[in-house]
């Protein structure tokens, strides 16, 4: 066995030890907070009047803590003053453009009219996830893989600008233009292009604006070794307090919907499974295609085939209400994408034993 392969087994032992225990169980959490939410949700009555007493737009309170709870940490461990070196790789530029705002979106479409044509509901609520470019989790596993890390940085800057930009004007060609185009069925009339723009400003564009103050005020007043290794792992774990307790919420909300349909969620699972495991592979491919070496090649394969689900879930509920099977599949998404970008992450340090190029790019 070569030096390699041995740094790359030793490597994969280590994936588990370095993501935290939350991270690590994640998806036993995201399944607990999942019962006692349909716990809460069939033995607390009138718990739904009580959630849904106090509105923001058309978001509970509680709910829209939890939303803005999840996008903030996030967003303030983008390195904003480096986006510009995105621009001195133009491959690795128009590579990650195409694959997430070409392939991605298209692929979800595909897969969500081909595998739930009867569930016109969740079928939404996936192209809606597919429209939210990973601007989360991203950097976790992409560091696990040993990526470009500044590349990965850059590309999650890129991708948190870009949806601000474009996320309502894809959402109507995907929802409502290219179905007419092709003689399907439009999304219901409830569908609002204002209300998905209004989702994205607040439940995106609020969170990224305080990300990129805090990032701002507290490299310049305590220093970027201090932000990033004392003050980051600080507010790292709320992301996922919030995205937790948003899944309890949701689900104490539709708990008589979901008992009564278990297999809905399976159902939904399909078709996330499927979009990661094809984004993923695909963008490998390209990624060696263009000889850009494995350590971006991890990068631009992990930002391609992530998802932004804290973003999905909030245009979902924004737009379509709590109770929706929209919002459904977008809480369905972090339970299937942590586990298998896991595993993926074990693929790509496979991969690098056979990459011919696995000394080029700048691994972390």
């Amino acid at each position: 066995m070569s030096g390699q392969q041995v740094q790359s087994r030793a490597d994969e032992g280590r994936v588990a030890a370095r993501l935290s225990l939350l991270d690590r169980f994640l998806p036993v959490w995201i399944v607990a907070s999942m019962a006692l939410g349909l716990a809460l949700g069939r033995l607390v009555p009138g718990i739904d009047e009580v959630l849904e007493a106090v509105e923001i737009g058309s978001v509970s309170l509680p709910i829209a803590i939890g939303l803005l709870l999840m996008m903030y940490p996030v967003l303030a461990k983008v390195r904003y003053s480096e986006t510009s070196r995105v621009t001195s790789d133009r491959r690795l530029l128009v590579a990650s453009l195409a694959l997430n705002w070409l392939l991605g979106p298209a692929l979800m479409f595909t897969l969500a009219w081909l595998l739930l044509p009867d569930l016109p509901e969740y079928r939404t609520g996936l192209i809606i996830v597919g429209l939210a470019r990973c601007i989360a989790m991203v950097l976790i596993w992409n560091d696990l893989a040993c990526g470009d890390r500044e590349a990965a940085a850059v590309l999650v800057a890129l991708n948190s600008v870009f949806q601000i930009v474009a996320f309502a004007a894809l959402g109507w060609f995907y929802l409502q233009t290219l179905p007419g185009w092709l003689g399907l069925a439009t999304t219901s009339a409830e569908f609002s292009i204002g209300a998905i723009t209004i989702s994205v400003l607040v439940f995106l564009g609020i969170p990224l604006a305080a990300g990129f103050l805090t990032r701002l005020v507290g490299e310049r007043t305590r220093g970027r070794e201090w932000y990033e290794q004392r003050f980051l792992p600080r507010i790292g774990p709320v992301a996922l307090y919030g995205l937790l307790f948003t899944i309890v919420v949701l689900f104490a909300l539709q708990g008589e919907a979901i008992t009564s349909q278990p297999w809905d969620v399976a159902r939904i699972a399909l078709p996330l499974l499927a979009y990661f495991l094809l984004m993923f592979a695909v963008s490998w491919v390209v990624g060696s295609r263009l000889r850009l070496g494995y350590a971006k090649t991890s990068t631009l394969a992990f930002t391609a085939a992530g998802n932004n689900f804290e973003l999905a879930i909030a245009v979902a509920i924004g737009t379509f209400g709590a109770a929706s099977g929209q919002a459904l599949a977008g809480v369905v998404g972090p339970l299937i994408e942590v586990p298998v970008l896991v595993a993926l992450v074990h693929v790509a340090l496979r991969l690098r034993d056979r990459s011919p190029t696995a000394a080029g790019g700048t691994p972390s």
